[in-house]
């Protein structure tokens, strides 16, 4: 029995040393440290090291710790396990999305998204202003579906809200709201309507007044058509109440017009 008891006694007396209880120490920050350094850092002061997880961040070095657990500076036991999240030596492959169509904004946000950045962006003539035309990659174009490494630079080409090709201003006059719509819409070009204090109803609505008009004076008095590009603005007052709808032979004959 009295060597049971002693028994007893240096099994429990000897706990704290063999558990190294109440030793304690500060983890060390090893964030930012290549693993092979963070783990003889770590083991080195006595703790257990173990790779938790790997992620890709194009800005930490490769095969450096980007996170730890538990943090720096923190009070553990010695022999705790020190959890470690590591940058991967090679980034993943996503796909390239189609961003055609899409509003550099929104285009943006998707690259970002999937880890990929923005590059240059140019632009060419066309009625969809700021909206993806086009997408490079190495100055090439990439279609969706392409598998590219994470942190790839993915340029594009916009569209700058003009068109280049120069066209006829229309003549609306004397035509209803849906009328003007129709037609404007078809030729790609915009307008702001200005509706007189009586009209309630826009469907009923005529054209009195718009600028620019089909013709132009030149300086010689010479009449000549206005030209306007998609993509361009016409502004258009509607009445109730349409105006006397003057014809092209009435205004050829009131004198020539330059072409």
């Amino acid at each position: 029995m009295i060597l049971t008891a002693l028994l007893i006694l240096v099994f429990f007396g000897s706990l704290d040393f063999l558990t190294k209880h109440g030793d304690y120490q500060k983890v060390p920050s090893i964030v930012g440290k290549s693993v092979d350094a963070a783990r003889k850092l770590l083991e080195d002061k006595g703790f257990e090291v173990e790779i938790q997880d790997s992620l890709y961040i194009d800005t930490f070095p490769k095969l450096a710790v980007i996170k730890q657990t538990p943090e720096g500076d923190a009070t553990v036991k010695v022999n705790r396990t020190i959890y470690l999240t590591i940058n991967r030596a090679q980034p993943p492959l996503v796909e390239m999305p189609n961003l055609v169509g899409f509003s550099l904004r929104n285009a943006q946000m998707y690259l970002e998204n999937l880890g990929l950045h923005l590059g240059d962006t140019t632009f060419r003539p066309d009625i969809a202003k700021n909206s993806v035309l086009e997408q490079l990659y190495n100055n090439e174009p990439i279609k969706s579906g392409t598998k590219i490494y994470m942190g790839s630079t993915i340029s594009f080409v916009l569209g700058n809200g003009i068109g280049d090709l120069e066209i006829g201003v229309p003549d609306l006059m004397g035509k209803q709201y849906s009328q003007v719509r129709s037609l404007l819409r078809s030729m790609d070009i915009n307008f702001t309507p200005v509706f007189d204090a009586d009209v309630t109803d826009s469907a009923h609505a005529y054209v009195t007044r718009q600028n620019p008009t089909k013709y132009g004076e030149a300086i010689d008095g010479t009449r000549r058509y206005n030209r306007i590009k998609p993509g361009q603005t016409i502004d258009i007052w509607f009445s109730t109440q349409p105006l006397p709808i003057i014809t092209d032979s009435t205004k050829v004959a009131a004198g020539p017009v330059e072409q």
